[in-house]
């Protein structure tokens, strides 16, 4: 790279980390400022301007901040407390912002709980959030009704329309309250430490778990990314991630609002009305997470995708293989990929646009980022300490374990979840010295000499197989450049006598697929040990409300034909993949064929 190149790089990432860091260096967990004062500050500055857009109704931020504080009299109506819980329980629609925005100003905190679970992990997230009232809509209230014999005590339901039996008509409700903000009085004895909301973890592993959201915490979601995009009151932001999410909720609604700009809300992303819809909404920017993209990306083309206005797409998640289609096929001038977890206290930005980076934390602001890589063992899942009992920094291109020191200042905050053990759980002591604290992202990346870093997998989706780490997410990338694979979902699965764990792929395919065109692929892209040793077929892949994987159901199957519906097979050493059949699977469990 020539010095000319160095230099802008630098400019680029030095910008927009200082628009960054000056729109959050005055949040403080004792300062009387929360959230919703920010945004109160937001509607005083722009009250006129057009805020929310939802199915061709448009409010203004003045209406939006009313639609809010009826809804914080209402809380005052029905008694509820600063530090009670109100469990919200719907789809994306006009009034999800305005609700958590309006009971933020009366104390109350909000559990944002995904409309798409049911049965007892619905159950499980009411029981750990102990609200006390559950706001629906006509959606989602027949399946709090099908949950509520399985909650510990089931809140008072509220439906955003029509009520039946012991139900209450919010809508009726709401008539009666007043639209002028509630008297300031009911939270100054709040500080920014304070919780603000419950958002839950997806439940890709188990039961979702509730991470405590501060005030602190959702104003560093808000704020940074209202510096980070450099966001401007012109600015439209399509948005079709659920809010009851961070990237969606606090993210992209923060860019927009805390901004003078406008969201466009859709109430679930839909990869056919994508392009036509932000075209007719004249959208300048869009919130992504990865797998949005390679729906985008899969789709067949259409004039509408390059006819667009959007000059910044940002979100997390972005693979490395569909980043280039990205801007190339659709035009994007700039893609703002970032890294950070709900729960944690490590954010990063990839600002100056390096393909495939999540983000940067060069050498010469080591000092002004909390994160550090640490040498990682994957198949005890522990960190690598040393002979002095520390753990063991990674060098350049060395994978190893993302951790974020805690403390220090609001940036470092870890807040953690609602249960206490498992927030603990998170925390590595005695890091690099006596009495230090770090939180564990669980997520392995590596860094190159430039402070670039790349994430590889999460911790335990990475797997030992013949003495080397398989890293499944990039196993996966590469069956999915394969004829006819449209989906791969890569995990490790245990065979009977063998160490380790062997390579198995779920693919969703079209239709002509090949399996000895895929095993060609896999025999040129894949080293030995990376390739999967099973492959099924399925018609789709499970995933949660944000499109991450569910892979616990598949690995419990394993490659056992009785559990398993459709095509299955075996990569034998000699013919390559063949069907796997229930004698076969014997044969293998009993160790009479060799893998």
């Amino acid at each position: 790279m020539s010095l000319k190149a160095k230099l802008q790089r630098e400019w680029r990432f030095l910008r927009g980390l200082n628009r960054t860091l000056n729109r959050v260096k005055s949040i403080a967990p004792d300062s009387e400022v929360l959230a919703c004062d920010d945004l109160q500050a937001a509607v005083e500055r722009w009250r006129d301007r057009p805020a929310i857009t939802f199915e061709g109704r448009t409010v203004t931020y003045a209406e939006m901040d009313g639609i809010a504080n009826r809804f914080a009299h209402w809380g005052k109506g029905v008694n509820l407390r600063r530090g009670q819980t109100v469990a919200l329980f719907m789809p994306n629609r006009l009034e999800y912002f305005c609700i958590w925005y309006g009971l933020s100003k009366i104390g109350v905190v909000t559990a944002l709980i995904n409309n798409q679970l049911s049965g007892l992990a619905l159950a499980h997230c009411l029981n750990i959030s102990g609200a006390n009232h559950i706001i629906v809509d006509p959606e989602t209230s027949p399946v709090f009704e099908a949950a509520k014999g399985l909650v510990d005590k089931p809140p008072r339901q509220w439906v955003l329309g029509p009520a039946q039996g012991d139900q209450r008509d919010l809508m009726q409700a709401l008539k009666s309250c007043s639209q002028l903000p509630p008297d300031r009085v009911v939270r100054e004895d709040m500080r920014a430490r304070d919780t603000a909301l419950f958002i839950f973890t997806s439940g890709t592993t188990g039961l979702p778990k509730a991470a405590r959201i501060t005030h602190v915490r959702a104003q560093l979601y808000m704020r940074g990314f209202a510096g980070a995009t450099d966001a401007r009151p012109s600015d439209r932001i399509y948005v079709a991630l659920p809010l009851y999410h961070a990237t969606g909720g606090l993210c992209a609604m923060g860019a927009a609002l805390l901004n003078g700009g406008s969201v466009v809300l859709r109430k679930r992303f839909s990869a056919s009305h994508f392009w036509p819809e932000v075209v007719a909404e004249g959208c300048t920017m869009f919130v992504y997470i990865g797998e949005l993209c390679r729906y985008l990306v899969n789709q067949p083309a259409q004039d509408d995708e390059t006819r667009h206005k959007i000059r910044l797409a940002f979100g997390n998640g972005l693979r490395p293989d569909i980043w280039p289609v990205m801007k190339q096929r659709f035009r994007i001038p700039e893609i703002l990929e970032f890294y950070g977890s709900t729960e944690g206290n490590v954010s990063m930005f990839n600002f100056d646009g390096r393909e495939g980076a999540i983000g940067r934390a060069p050498k010469w602001l080591r000092s002004r980022f909390n994160v550090r890589l640490i040498q990682f063992d994957v198949e005890s899942e522990t960190a690598i300490r040393g002979t002095d009992g520390f753990c063991i920094e990674c060098g350049p291109g060395q994978i190893g374990e993302c951790i974020g020191k805690i403390g220090g200042d609001a940036r470092a905050e870890y807040s953690g979840y609602v249960d206490k053990a498992a927030s603990e759980k998170k925390v590595l002591r005695d890091v690099f010295e006596k009495g230090d604290a770090w939180f564990a992202t669980g997520d392995l990346m590596k860094q190159d000499a430039d402070g670039y870093l790349y994430f590889v997998d999460r911790i335990g989706d990475t797997f030992r197989w013949k003495g080397e780490n398989v890293s499944t997410n990039e196993v996966a990338e590469r069956l999915q450049s394969a004829p006819g694979v449209k989906e791969a979902s890569v995990y490790g699965v245990a065979v009977e006598g063998v160490e380790g764990r062997a390579g198995m792929a779920a693919l969703v395919v079209a239709p002509g697929f090949d399996i000895k065109g895929f095993q060609e692929t896999v025999a040129a892209d894949l080293p030995p040990f990376a390739q999967p040793l099973f492959v099924r077929i399925l018609p789709e892949l499970e995933t949660t409300g944000t499109f991450k994987q569910r892979k616990m159901d598949l690995i419990a199957d394993g490659y056992d034909p009785a559990k398993i519906r459709g095509p299955l097979y075996f990569h034998d050493p000699k013919r390559g993949y063949v069907k796997l059949t229930k004698a076969g699977h014997a044969k293998i469990a009993g160790g009479l064929v060799k893998v």
